[in-house]
C-alpha cells in the first residue's frame, strides 16, 4: 500500500480520527485468543458458573449458583450468614440446528360424472447440522437453554425478620425469575 505524498494526519478530522483509533481496537480484541479462566474446584472467574457446557456437570453449575447467591445475600443488610440450597426441575437443553426439507403436493381430480376428487401429499425432512461439516463430528448447537429452577431455600442469619425476608425474596425472585411460593426463608439456628 502506498500512503500519497499529500497526505497529511492535519487533514484528517477528529471524528475520523476516533473512528480509526476505534476500528483498530475492535480489530485488536477481535484477533485476541479467547481462553478459559479459573479452576474446576469451585473457583469462580467472571461470569463462569451462569450456564453449565460440556465441561460442567450439572452439580458442578448448581454449586456455582449457590456459592453465587450465598454470596450476593451476604452482603445484603441484615441477612447475615447464609447458606442457600436450590433444586431444578430440569436439565439444561442443547438445540441442535437441523436442514428442514418440506414439499406439499396437491392434486385435484375430477371425473367424467362431475364428481371431484382432492388428495394433498406432505413430506417432512430434518437433517442434523454438524459442526464440522463431517456427520462423524458434533453436532452445530444453535443454544444452550439452561437448567429451570424448582426451588429455592434460604437460611440465614436474620431470616427471622419480616422485612429481611421481603428483601431475600425479591431479590431471588428478580435473579431466578420464580414465584413466591417457591422461594422458602428461614432464621439460621445459632449452634
Amino acid at each position: 500500500m502506498r500512503i500519497p505524498k499529500d497526505f497529511s494526519l492535519k487533514k484528517i478530522k477528529k471524528d475520523q480520527l476516533l473512528i480509526i483509533f476505534l476500528a483498530g481496537i475492535l480489530l485488536l480484541v477481535i484477533s485476541l485468543p479467547a481462553g478459559k479462566k479459573g479452576g474446576r474446584n469451585g473457583e469462580e472467574s467472571g461470569i463462569r458458573g451462569s450456564t453449565p457446557d460440556e465441561e460442567y456437570s450439572q452439580d458442578e453449575y448448581l454449586y456455582n449458583l449457590e456459592r453465587r447467591l450465598e454470596s450476593a445475600l451476604s452482603q445484603m443488610a441484615g441477612v447475615g450468614d447464609v447458606t442457600v440450597m436450590i433444586t431444578l426441575k430440569s436439565s439444561a437443553e442443547k438445540v441442535v440446528e437441523k436442514d428442514l426439507d418440506m414439499a406439499k403436493e396437491a392434486v385435484t381430480e375430477s371425473d367424467s360424472q362431475g364428481g371431484a376428487r382432492s388428495t394433498q401429499n406432505n413430506s417432512h425432512r430434518e437433517t442434523t447440522v454438524y459442526a464440522d461439516g463431517n456427520t462423524q463430528g458434533e453436532p452445530y448447537v444453535s443454544k444452550e437453554i439452561s437448567p429451570q429452577i424448582e426451588g429455592v431455600v434460604v437460611i440465614a442469619g436474620g431470616g427471622g425478620d419480616s422485612v429481611v425476608k421481603q428483601n431475600i425474596t425479591e431479590a431471588v425472585q428478580v435473579l431466578f425469575g420464580i414465584d413466591t411460593h417457591k422461594i422458602r426463608i428461614m432464621k439460621k439456628s445459632s449452634n
